[in-house]
């Protein structure tokens, strides 16, 4: 273990990332905890950031993203400005969101399913056992209270947190939890899938044509025209309707064909059975298309796939297929469905995060707050909605499940953010003030990237315009 005096001030985010340091960083001592587990052959940090003054009496662990089990010190440095102890791990897998070429495989050419086991849940306890005890060790007293505060990978390790660990935090904000994991990620590979077994790849302007034209259709559903589908699951768009539709694409012209409506028909179905069975849902008509069917047009007009979603075509390459030269563009129907059944078949016991029975979390007193995006183009909101109705079929149903799991579906918000649509101001607020003074959050401040204000409602209530008042301000909006 090492301990550091540092000064604070600021503190960049990788600068590929394109977002603006977090500034004002109070200074802070930081312990760096080095272990290992017998026999894994493992060498994991934990990260601690231990304000010099203005403690709150809080620990907060933070989450990761992709592949990797932490955001780098930005995450750090936001929770200790708000006067948290705050802590991260690396798991032992590095610090790379896309590619686990670095631990994935053994020398043998095995899956190191050592690393894999710190990676979906085993470095998650280790992190809140040190860090809380080393916060204690620091500040003469144990925290008051421990928080989780995760989006996306994050997300899912703080719902493995509170189905493995229950004890470990009192509270979790699991934003976009990258939960049925073993399915999703496979799932997310269906539209490269599509393409190349049909020989058809749309432009990336014909595939924003597609999307826009449902947007437009299907936007005034909630009685308000704003460019957000309040419910996108009602989305009802047929996409022939475009057959013929000229586009016009930095200085290009397509024209939408007939076998370009049946890709996008297909990718909107989502993952099937190659005899047409439902394996994953797809994402509605109103999403992006960009991050999984993505396309390249070059200079002479042809149009060429990809790049693949990379988490996806490297959980394909390494846990799969164990092979980092495995050329993903061979994948067809059949070959989908027989490594879709693969990855829930030898994964989903140890990274699904799909255990529906809380009641450990529930008795131990924990609270567990999500928000997610409707416009997620890279984790499907309807795997969250699918899983608390899980939850709530094991425990009772949703008014017990509410006193201690509450959903929020963001309209139009993507992963982890805004778009059209408003994401959190801040989720970890309503959090605190639950598990503090038992105020379950009914609604959650939002925001969009130009300030219009929405409140988020608690799942399974819906936001409606008032009819009256600004419709960028969250006053004009009632849950109902």
């Amino acid at each position: 273990m090492t301990a550091v005096a540092k000064p604070g001030g600021e503190v960049a985010y990788p600068p590929e990332w394109g977002i603006p340091p977090v500034k004002d960083v109070p200074p802070f001592c930081q312990v760096q905890v080095t272990l290992t587990h017998p026999g894994a052959g493992d060498n994991v940090w934990i990260r601690l950031w231990l304000p010099a003054t203005g403690w709150n009496g809080r620990f907060q662990a933070t989450g990761g993203g992709g592949f990797s089990m932490h955001q780098g010190d930005p995450a750090l440095a936001v929770a200790i400005k708000e006067g948290y102890a705050a802590a991260s791990t690396d798991g032992g897998v590095g610090f790379d969101f896309e590619n686990p070429s670095s631990w994935a495989l053994t020398t043998k050419g095995q899956v190191n399913r050592e690393l894999l086991k710190n990676f979906a849940y085993r470095s998650l306890h280790d992190l809140a056992v040190a860090g809380k005890a080393v916060t204690k060790a620091h500040y003469g007293k144990a925290p008051a209270y421990s928080y989780w505060n995760g989006c996306s990978t994050g997300g899912r390790q703080g719902m493995m947190n509170v189905q493995r660990f229950p004890n470990d935090y009192d509270g979790v904000n699991a934003a976009a939890p990258a939960i049925n994991w073993s399915r999703f990620v496979m799932a997310d590979l269906w539209p490269q899938v599509v393409m190349n077994t049909e020989r058809v790849y749309p432009s990336a302007c014909e595939f924003e044509a597609f999307r826009q034209a449902a947007i437009k259709k299907c936007d005034p559903n909630d009685g308000l025209v704003d460019g957000i589908v309040r419910e996108p699951g009602e989305c009802w768009f047929d996409p022939s309707t475009l057959i013929g539709k000229q586009v016009e694409c930095k200085g290009q012209t397509f024209t939408i064909t007939r076998a370009e409506v049946n890709v996008v028909r297909k990718i909107w179905g989502g993952a099937k059975t190659w005899y047409g069975a439902q394996l994953w849902p797809g994402f509605d008509p109103s999403t992006d298309f960009t991050a999984t069917a993505s396309t390249t047009t070059h200079p002479d007009g042809t149009t060429t796939a990809g790049p693949a979603f990379q988490i996806s075509e490297n959980w394909v390459k390494y846990f799969l297929k164990r092979d980092p030269s495995f050329d993903i563009k061979t994948i067809g129907y059949r070959e989908f469905e027989r490594l879709f059944r693969q990855s829930y078949r030898e994964y989903n016991d140890i990274i699904g995060t799909e255990d529906a029975d809380l009641t450990a979390f529930r008795n131990a007193g924990g609270k567990v707050l999500t928000w997610h995006g409707t416009e997620d183009s890279l984790i499907h909101y309807a795997g969250t909605i699918n899983y608390r109705e899980r939850v709530e079929r094991r425990m009772g149903g949703a008014a017990k499940v509410d006193r201690f799991y509450r959903v929020f579906l963001a309209p139009g918000a993507e992963h982890c953010g805004p778009a059209a649509g408003a994401a959190p101001i801040d989720a970890m607020a309503p959090l605190v003030d639950w598990v503090e003074q038992g105020k379950a959050p009914e609604t959650i401040a939002a925001a969009t990237f130009t300030g219009a204000t929405r409140d988020l409602c608690r799942y399974p209530l819906k936001s409606y315009y008032n009819g009256t008042g600004d419709p960028k301000q969250a006053s004009s909006y009632t849950c109902r």
